[in-house]
């Protein structure tokens, strides 16, 4: 097999006999690793259909699946499942829906409708925050595998109980509904693969081998669900990197690395040590940092690269000038190196910092992208487009109806909605079945109760239209039998925002009509839908990438720039004042080693927050970093005075083409 591999990437390509897990360090070249081990299985004799990936994006899953079509055929590579852990939890959850108490079309509640209907059931007076304390608090409880009566009967405290009780009438609504939230897509099949001897053992045969990206991601619902698909046999490969564990915030936990080889003795490890992307000074620094944390396995980087430029350390004064000096030196860096504009970026903390980059880097005309922003399958336009889809599939789903009905206004105020509310409510029907029902229309207005009829007939005619119908056919006459255009001009009042959001559904027909296959897909395509997010769909083109350090998890760029290196920031206050510096600490190691040739630190000595100036000190990381690696500002200021020159170069060279 493949040549080209190093021997611990071979070696980790052609152990199929015992269960293993691939420490992979940053730039080591792991899913290379997992590309040719997938092909490898193929060639010794396991059938597609029961080799199973997973991935923790659906932007990382398509792109696996491409590079495994290259490598072995578009026709081989058809079969294979390679999908993210909760599009496996919905295709579980698709084919055992009895068992788990569902009934098939049944809906998944994004973050906010899941959050809406948590606020209806709270008690009344609770401020944002602590609604979503108690909203994490049973989303703990399901990642910990607990039900809402297990949940209440490991209460502790006051608020746990309150939050376990509203976890139980939570869970009962969601059933009423015949849906399930995010969580319930692991903790759900987790569930079921746990005290189904006979679910488990159907699955277990499905999935002859299974291999893990990002493990060190996982987190405890994952874990079980994991363990129950691979059983005994234990015909997997887990791919991660504790060094990288920076998503403990929702849940993930590497200590899942360390479980493994207890419920798994026979478990192998690899290590794959030799970075391909850093230069030797760049890993270097890295290694050095990471080196204060613990470790389950000890590693350490190496790199066949040339040393590489010292890293720049910049002292600024306030955010505005580290905004100015970044942008002046990527603007020189570019003009020097003839790099393309996507070879850079820079990287920062939080979502804040980025709005004086952008203003510095608008002022030199840079191009850049902003990674995030508002998510393409959360804008109003897409989500109301959507409702109508999420009802067609699955007429109980409550939420999606009272954002439909009001997707255009339809002469049907808050006044008749609480009273068909109220009047479902006692009937025990769903919103939709208790506006036509005729019972329900005489306790309603003439004129609204006859609009909602009217919803209901229309919506009747699109499920039979549906049978007949592509998906995105249907999509099609659903935007325009529901005269949506009409409600953007009537609520819209500017134009350009208007074309925006009619570019948006065009964009949305294009994407159903290439991902559904066929008629009769409206099922299987909705639920694909709930599961995408736009931040996957994101190209930046050729732009300068802006992106907080999470975000930039998996990614490489020539040239990088580092802000806001600050206590209070990197590390975060609240990590400082929690004593959790370590998590804090590998998020930096994350961001040095996205740096292939060149890296730059900077820091202010004054940032504004919430309106006031205040002191900043310099973060504890940089006494981390060997000193004979950095080169810090006023180490030497005839270099400083040149590299000054050059960048005023730059400038009046910018100015002079601006001017023609």
């Amino acid at each position: 097999m493949a040549l080209s591999l190093n021997p611990a990437q071979r070696a980790a390509v052609n152990q199929i006999s015992d269960p293993l897990l691939v420490l992979a360090g940053a730039g080591s070249g792991k899913t290379r690793v997992i590309i040719d081990k997938i092909a490898y299985l193929l060639h010794a004799g396991y059938q597609a259909e029961h080799v199973f990936a997973i991935t923790f994006t659906n932007k990382a899953a398509r792109e696996m699946r491409e590079r495994v079509a290259k490598r072995v055929s578009r026709e081989a590579a058809e079969p294979l499942t390679i999908c993210t852990f909760h599009a496996l939890g919905l295709k579980l959850l698709q084919v055992e829906h009895a068992a788990a108490g569902l009934r098939r079309g049944f809906s998944i509640l994004d973050a906010d409708d899941a959050l809406n209907l948590f606020k209806e059931l709270a008690p009344a007076g609770l401020n944002k925050d602590a609604l979503q304390l108690l909203r994490n608090l049973v989303s703990t409880a399901k990642d910990e595998g607990l039900s809402p009566a297990q949940a209440i009967a490991k209460a502790l405290s006051p608020r746990e109980l309150e939050a376990a009780e509203l976890y139980a009438a939570y869970q009962r609504r969601l059933s009423n509904f015949n849906a399930v939230d995010f969580d319930d897509l692991i903790y759900l099949p987790a569930r079921l693969l746990d005290q189904d001897e006979a679910l488990r053992g159907r699955w277990q045969a499905r999935i002859r081998y299974l291999l893990m990206d990002e493990y060190q991601d996982t987190n405890r619902a994952q874990y079980r669900m994991v363990k129950h698909l691979v059983g005994a046999r234990g015909a997997f490969t887990a791919v991660g990197d504790d060094d990288q564990s920076i998503y403990s915030w929702r849940g993930a936990n590497p200590e899942n690395l360390k479980d493994l080889a207890r419920d798994f003795p026979a478990l192998q490890v690899v290590k794959l040590e030799q970075n391909y992307r850093c230069s030797g000074r760049i890993l270097r620094v890295a290694n050095a940092l990471i080196a204060h944390n613990p470790h389950l396995i000890e590693k350490r980087l190496w790199s066949a690269h040339d040393e590489g430029k010292p890293i720049r350390v910049l002292a600024c004064r306030d955010e505005l000038h580290e905004a100015e000096r970044v942008a002046a030196e990527i603007f020189h860096r570019q003009i020097e190196s003839q790099s393309r504009w996507h070879e850079f970026a820079v990287l920062y903390r939080g979502n804040h910092q980025a709005r004086a980059l952008e203003q510095a880097l608008r002022l030199l005309g840079v191009p850049y992208h902003v990674s995030g922003g508002t998510a393409f399958f959360e804008r109003s336009e897409i989500k109301d487009v959507l409702a109508y889809l999420r009802l067609l599939v699955n007429p109980d789903d409550d939420a999606a109806f009272l954002r439909a009905v009001q997707a255009p206004k339809r002469e049907i105020g808050t006044t008749t909605l609480e009273k068909l509310a109220l009047c479902a409510g006692s009937k025990h029907l769903s919103l939709l079945h208790a506006a036509a029902s005729m019972d329900v229309q005489q306790q309603l207005a003439a004129r609204p109760g006859a609009a909602l009829m009217q919803f209901a007939d229309q919506l009747e005619r699109w499920r039979l239209a549906a049978a007949s119908l592509s998906a995105g056919d249907l999509v099609a006459r659903v935007i325009s039998e529901s005269h949506y255009d009409s409600h953007l001009q009537a609520t819209v009042k500017d134009p350009v925002a208007i074309g925006y959001r009619r570019d948006n559904l065009a964009e949305l027909l294009r994407f159903v009509h290439a991902a559904a296959k066929g008629r009769g897909a409206l099922v299987d395509l909705q639920a694909e839908l709930a599961l995408l997010s736009f931040s996957e769909r994101d190209e930046p083109g050729n732009a300068v990438r802006l992106s907080t350090l999470h975000a930039a998890k998996g990614l490489e760029f020539a040239h990088v720039w580092l802000v806001g290196v600050e206590d209070g920031n990197l590390p975060h206050e609240g990590s400082i004042n929690e004593g959790r510096l370590e998590e804090e600490r590998r998020l930096m190691y994350v961001a040095i080693t996205r740096a292939k040739a060149t890296l730059t630190l900077s820091y202010a000595a004054h940032r504004r927050r919430f309106g006031e100036l205040e002191r900043q000190q310099p973060s504890r990381f940089l006494d981390e970093l060997p000193a004979a690696d950095l080169q810090r500002e006023g180490d030497d200021p005839e270099r400083d005075a040149s590299e000054r020159r050059d960048r005023a170069g730059s400038h009046l060279a910018r100015i002079a083409a601006l001017l023609g």
